[in-house]
């Protein structure tokens, strides 16, 4: 799949935009950076550090990461300290958005026209996306922030002002997790009174059910209970009002499934979906949050039709849209605390170790606050840093 990406970026080209991802190097200095060259294949490299680019640039030094062509700087959820700012930038204002489009002037910055060049996405979609850093040339090929420096275009669009007496791990997540959550109950259009069914809990299933669990939802694990929607009809006789998928087109649950991911007959699976759309009432809303990319098979087309479902698309979330809004009325505020997804802290020396012990599910591993040279130390009643190498 990969190399047909490839090859087929090649042929088409890539389409003009306001911005190149490519960047003026600060020659003489180097920085860490975590880069992609391969299935299983990331390494730490020394990366040239980025210089302003543009006179829209801002270089951030990161101070905290969460953790594609060869060589590629990983990384699209990262916060940091300005570090140099282009001569046009006067103001940090605030994915990678040009802030004149009219997606962008609704807020709608990962839809934003002008920043991502792919060719490939604009063949399969009819439209493209927003660029976005170290998210592949499928969304404009930037650099990423798993790295000590990134180049940041566009920086008063695209930057957020956090208060400093918010320590860091209340506010790393404002640049993807929980702007994503929360777009997605609002877009698929949750309101209060309904039942509502979430496919996904992360990647450690028994911790995070057990989580659920505490803050008083039921559960659901499908290692158990095969028969999803069953169990959902045992719990919720009428069905459900909302469904958002969380999870992953990764993972096929059946045999059929796994053999055409296998044969590369579908990119992404309908398990999920259909499990979703058989779920709700008639008229009951679904949402898809969770990354899907290409073409699947066995689509329960009928019963979305006859049923009368909202199947919503909630598309890469406009970060940019909510962060503000959850900063100021749920972070600053004691109403939400994020940093009890916490589980680890590393140095950056160990995160291409952390990808495999991730992968391995070693220690109970899930959200991990990748430190660098600039990091402030841990905050009270987070994670200490430990090495990778010590878990067990």
């Amino acid at each position: 799949m990969q190399v047909a990406a490839e090859l087929a970026l090649a042929r088409k080209g890539e389409i003009p935009t306001i911005e190149e991802p490519q960047y003026k190097r600060r020659y003489g200095s180097t920085m860490k950076a975590l880069a992609w060259f391969g299935t299983t294949d990331v390494r730490l490299i020394d990366a040239a550090i980025p210089d302003i680019t543009e006179p829209d640039d801002v270089i951030v030094k990161v101070t905290e990461i969460l953790a594609l062509q060869e060589g590629d700087i990983l990384g699209h959820e990262f916060m940091g300290k300005v570090d140099r700012i282009g001569s046009n930038v006067k103001n940090l204002k605030v994915r990678i958005a040009c802030g004149k489009c009219k997606y962008c002037q609704q807020k709608l910055s990962s839809f934003c026209d002008n920043t991502n060049s792919s060719s490939l996405m604009n063949y399969m979609y009819g439209m493209r996306d927003a660029g976005f850093s170290g998210y592949s040339h499928f969304t404009g090929g930037f650099p990423g922030g798993q790295a000590e420096y990134v180049r940041v275009p566009l920086g008063e669009v695209n930057l957020l002002p956090v208060p400093a007496e918010l320590p860091d791990e209340k506010v790393l997540f404002l640049s993807d997790v929980l702007p994503t959550s929360y777009h997605a109950v609002v877009d698929t259009g949750v309101e209060e009174g309904d039942t509502v069914g979430i496919w996904g809990l992360g990647p450690i299933v028994p911790e995070r059910l057990a989580l659920a669990e505490k803050g008083g939802f039921e559960v659901i694990d499908f290692t158990k209970d095969k028969d999803v929607t069953k169990k959902i009809k045992e719990l919720v006789p009428d069905g459900l009002d909302v469904a958002i998928d969380c999870g992953t087109f990764h993972e096929p649950k059946t045999l059929l499934h796994k053999g055409m991911k296998m044969l590369m007959l579908e990119t992404d699976v309908p398990e999920i979906v259909n499990e979703m759309i058989v779920s709700v009432k008639k008229m009951g809303r679904c949402g898809l949050t969770a990354v899907y990319a290409g073409f699947t098979n066995g689509f329960n087309i009928g019963a979305l039709m006859e049923k009368g479902v909202r199947l919503i698309g909630n598309g890469q979330a406009p970060v940019q849209k909510y962060w503000k809004e959850i900063l100021e009325d749920y972070i600053q505020t004691g109403k939400f605390d994020p940093r009890f997804m916490i589980t680890h802290r590393v140095p950056i020396d160990d995160i291409a170790k952390l990808y495999a012990a991730f992968d391995k599910r070693i220690a109970g591993v899930e959200k991990v606050f990748v430190e660098t040279q600039f990091s402030d130390p841990p905050s009270e009643g987070t994670p200490q840093t430990t090495r990778v190498d010590e878990w067990k």
